[in-house]
């Protein structure tokens, strides 16, 4: 079987990699950061460890004070929501009170011009 190009390419990225780590260790050895017999650097896992402990408590008190901040502003717009209705309920009342009342005085219109145009109708059959 043949082997496609990109298989090729896949196997040389570790190689890479090792290789740029063993020039970066090099390169700190130059710059005399590293001392010239240590060649081992601090163990992963302490460092993990150490991380892991500290960022758990931040990110817990983080969170924390995410979910405070969330619910606070939540509660906020809640009550502006229901400041809402209810002023939408008030105006609503008042919009129902002027047509109520409008409708009275179309109704009561209505009866005006019914009676004049039944008294006009008498004056007409008086005239002829």
């Amino acid at each position: 079987m043949k082997r496609s190009s990109q298989d090729s390419g896949s196997r040389s990225i570790p190689e890479d990699r090792k290789l740029y780590v063993v020039d970066s260790i090099n390169d700190l050895n130059k710059l005399n950061l590293c001392p010239a017999g240590s060649q081992q650097l601090f163990p992963l896992e302490e460092k993990l460890q150490d991380v892991s402990t500290d960022s758990g408590n931040e990110s817990h008190s983080l969170f924390l004070v995410g979910l405070i901040i969330v619910l606070i502003i939540s509660l906020a717009l809640v009550s502006f929501v229901i400041f809402l209705i209810v002023q939408t309920e008030n105006k609503m009342e008042d919009v129902s009170r002027r047509l109520a009342a409008e409708g009275k005085d179309i109704d009561d219109l209505k009866k005006i011009n019914s009676i004049i145009v039944k008294r006009l109708n008498q004056l007409d059959s008086e005239q002829s």
